[in-house]
């Protein structure tokens, strides 16, 4: 049986990308077999920065290019994977991409998440297909299951924890009692933060990631600004073991469920999750996605969110995905939104339990004050606590800690903004919310 030749154009030699190539050369006579001995998927050409730089010695220097023009435009490429990341550039070369029928393999959440309308707009026209495994969670073929093992099921709600740099960053906090910006330098030496680690911990890492499942999961266009997002650059250790006390656990979750009305709830933040539910046992840099399906019911997936090998083998299936659309002459196979709008719920609907940290003046009558704005509001207090340093017990400025019933986060940030105006209140106060999953 003969088989057909795949060109592949991969912009992008980083990491993933050299990660690409040595699966392929590792690899591909597996693959080949397992699609029955028609598929041999080859590297034509690879997009770099600067072709004179030292790579790995799987990378053939003589494919370098410079000229994503060239590479797109190739007659010999038929596929194109792109991993430069970025918003720009990789945006010229999708589009590019898709209006020359070229299917496209894309790792590159923040594109997808930021300029997903257009791209998928070009998707549909040119009946060419995007294909995006790689831009959640790493290996763990989430998107796939979401799109086609679950596609008879309406999807209820997925949470999860799809940033691994801050999920190793918080485990540290709870096992080593660690500032943040230990644990977070310590998460840089090892190789599992950047250099510049803000989209990591300040949220939108995982938030763009969660844009994605949530217009996978209702069908909709999402825009970056619909989504709520916090991230825990303000954790401290002592949230953290106040947690413990509780039977919670910390963790950078993301939100994302349908209600009775039909609006998406959509948001992202540092949240308490019981030590009984199994997300709250996962650590380091590992991922988990919680799926509720109506149909399905539960399902957890779980494993690696990053790194070279889990990434290209996302990338992997999308291209052995694309060539067998290609091979077929099938139609469309990529994922395409079915409605052209729906509701994100307002953050200030939702409701949820908080835990509210407040850093205080230590004298006479503070709790009174702050308890009197939260009545007005008729917003529960559940429990509070002043925890004492035990290195300065007569400090003047202290963490005061509120527990609240559930109640809309709007009227929550009213009451808030009352007592941060208050004298005795030093700064705009710390909320964590407390799950029910």
């Amino acid at each position: 049986m003969t088989s057909s030749v795949f060109g592949i154009g991969l912009a992008g030699c980083g990491t993933v990308g050299t990660g690409v190539i040595r699966a392929l050369k590792r690899n591909g006579e597996l693959i080949r077999e397992r699609t029955g001995g028609t598929m041999t998927l080859e590297v034509m050409r690879v997009l770099v920065r600067d072709s004179q730089k030292t790579r790995d010695d799987m990378v053939d220097i003589g494919l370098l290019t410079t000229d994503w023009q060239s590479l797109v435009d190739d007659s010999a490429v038929k596929i194109v994977i792109e991993l430069i990341g970025g918003t720009d550039l990789a945006f010229d070369i999708v589009a590019r991409s898709l209006t020359l029928g070229k299917p496209v393999i894309t790792g590159n959440k923040a594109l997808l998440a930021e300029r997903g309308p257009e791209l998928f707009a070009l998707s549909k026209l040119h009946n060419t297909p995007i294909h995006f495994e790689a831009a959640v969670a790493g290996g763990i073929p989430i998107i796939k299951t979401v799109q086609e093992a679950f596609v008879g099921n309406r999807m209820l709600a997925l949470c999860g924890i799809i940033n691994g740099t801050s999920n190793y960053i918080l485990q540290r906090m709870s096992e080593a009692g660690l500032e943040f910006s230990t644990a977070l330098a310590e998460a840089q030496a090892l190789g599992y933060a950047e250099a510049d680690p803000s989209l990591d911990v300040n949220g939108w890492d995982a938030a763009h990631k969660a844009i994605l499942l949530a217009t996978l999961a209702y069908g909709f266009p999402i825009s970056p600004s619909q989504m709520n997002v916090v991230g825990i650059e303000q954790v401290k250790p002592l949230d953290i073991d106040f947690a413990k006390q509780l039977g919670y656990v910390v963790k950078l979750l993301a939100v994302i469920r349908e209600h009775d009305n039909g609006a998406i709830e959509l948001r992202l933040q540092p949240s308490f999750v019981s030590k009984s539910h199994i997300l709250a046992s996962v650590n380091g840099v590992f991922n988990a996605v919680a799926v509720h399906g109506d149909g399905v019911g539960e399902a957890l997936f779980y494993g690696r969110g990053a790194g070279q090998d889990p990434t290209a083998s996302a990338v992997i299936a999308d291209l052995v995905e694309a060539a067998r659309t290609l091979a077929k002459g099938q139609t469309h196979r990529g994922f395409l939104p079915w409605r052209e709008n729906g509701r994100i719920m307002p953050i200030e609907e939702t409701s949820t339990a908080y835990y509210v940290r407040f850093d205080v003046t230590d004298r006479p009558g503070v709790i009174a004050e702050i308890a009197r704005v939260l009545a007005e509001h008729r917003i529960g207090i559940s429990g509070t606590h002043s925890p004492v340093n035990p290195e300065n017990p007569d400090a003047a400025f202290v963490d005061m800690v509120f527990l609240l019933h559930s109640c809309p986060y709007g009227l929550l940030q009213k009451a808030l903004k009352e007592i941060a105006a208050l004298a005795c209140v030093n700064s705009y106060p710390v909320v964590f919310r407390i799950e029910q999953l």
